[in-house]
């Protein structure tokens, strides 16, 4: 049974034609780990867009930066672990943001020896980075 079911999955010969590969080397990227397309009942690899945006990123890092399959694999690794520690602080601020704001006087207001109320951070995706800086 295929997994994301209901989603659009596209088969590989469609991904390998759209993005210039050989099928072969979809089939290389899954034998080292780096994809994970699902399968059909008939035994199909099924591409659904997560594994489109991540084949984008390994095309980039191979293509654009040379990078070796080696050296793919630890920075996919490094970017996970970045994204766990991401969704990580971001539960720490809000579980602190709720701890500060019960604490708080019922007029809403901070005592003057209180601390500086902590602010929500958002998600690395949706900050402006600071080009050129």
């Amino acid at each position: 049974m295929a997994k994301g079911r209901g989603k659009a999955a596209y088969m590989i010969s469609a991904v390998a034609e759209q993005y210039r590969i050989h099928p072969q080397t979809l089939r290389l990227y899954e034998r080292e780990g780096l994809l994970k397309p699902s399968r059909s009942e008939g035994n199909t690899r099924l591409y659904t867009q997560a594994d489109i945006d991540r084949l984008e990123v390994i095309l980039k890092l191979t293509r654009d930066f040379g990078v070796n399959l080696a050296g793919v694999e630890i920075i996919l690794n490094m970017r996970a672990k970045m994204a766990a520690m991401q969704q990580q602080i971001e539960e720490f601020v809000a579980t602190l943001n709720d701890q500060l704001s019960s604490r708080l006087p019922p007029s809403g207001r901070a005592r003057s020896n209180s601390l500086i109320p902590v602010i929500a951070v958002p998600p690395v995706g949706s900050r402006k980075e600071n080009k050129g800086a």
